[in-house]
């Protein structure tokens, strides 16, 4: 695996894997704020089924972050995060530091719409999409794939992302690859390691109060108001700081008719200092 800690270094080689109209090898990119867990090895390794030359990127991207949030102490784990992603076969990893990324400030961003980035995770967060698509345009510039994989589990940051390369027009086919979980069906993430013993055991309820949301409108419940607030109590019961469980539309999570289809419904909850994000289509 080539490590490369500058954008000249990174075309260079992205160069040699072809960049002509048919190129001889396609190219996907997987971006990452590194800490890997197997989510993000799971993306590695898909990535491989839709390309020839894989390239990982690591970066903490300081433009998604409100001011009070965890960005000084995001866990960084680059000598790990190495050797898993030389073990998963990834070609490339580009690991910018934020001088490279952002030589002078960055006075060119791209703006969501509201109704797609103002809700859900950008209630809480306000700006965090700006500061997610903006860095995400410029890896897809610097990397120029053919693919790029994300997460499942950040959906609304998915949902952005694909609308993103449609409105600008970008030649990337944006996968979305399932979230992957523990045996008890936490979903991973870097931030669970912030959680103590006593919450870890407690985390997996998010999931199993989205299931039994799911299981339900499966079963013909279509009172969704009430199912979100069914959920909400039940997490403020054992403990949970709720921001949100709701059920959208998967194409553009906006509020749904009872009678629509194509559904996912989404939490976000604090455990502790610990916030916590998951989904579940239905």
């Amino acid at each position: 695996m080539q490590v490369h800690a500058t954008i000249a270094s990174l075309r260079a080689a992205r160069a040699a894997a072809g960049n002509t109209i048919e190129p001889a090898q396609r190219v996907a990119v997987v971006p990452t704020m590194g800490n890997l867990h197997a989510g993000h090895i799971s993306l590695m390794r898909q990535a491989r089924d839709h390309a020839d030359v894989v390239i990982a990127t690591i970066f903490v991207n300081r433009l998604q972050f409100r001011p009070g949030e965890d960005f000084e102490k995001y866990p960084r784990t680059f000598a790990a995060d190495c050797a898993q992603l030389e073990a998963a076969g990834v070609d490339h990893l580009f690991a910018p530091d934020e001088a490279e990324m952002y030589p002078q400030p960055q006075t060119y961003y791209v703006e969501p719409p509201a109704e797609q980035a103002n809700i859900l995770d950008g209630e809480f967060r306000p700006g965090h999409f700006r500061g997610m698509a903006t860095v995400v345009l410029k890896l897809l510039q610097i990397t120029q794939p053919h693919a790029a994989l994300f997460g499942k589990k950040d959906y609304q940051q998915l949902m952005v992302i694909r609308n993103m390369v449609a409105d600008f027009n970008l030649p990337v086919k944006v996968i979305g690859g399932e979230t992957v979980r523990a045996d008890d069906g936490l979903a991973l993430s870097s931030r669970n390691g912030y959680l103590s013993a006593a919450e870890r055991l407690e985390a997996p309820r998010l999931f199993q109060v989205l299931t039994q949301v799911a299981v339900a409108v499966r079963a013909g419940n279509l009172d969704y108001k009430q199912l979100e607030q069914e959920a909400m109590t039940e997490l403020k019961a054992h403990g949970w700081l709720t921001e949100y469980v709701a059920l959208r539309k998967k194409l553009d999570l906006q509020c749904t008719p009872v009678h629509d289809s194509g559904l996912v419904v989404l939490a976000a909850a604090r455990l502790g200092s610990t916030r916590l994000i998951d989904n579940l289509e239905v």
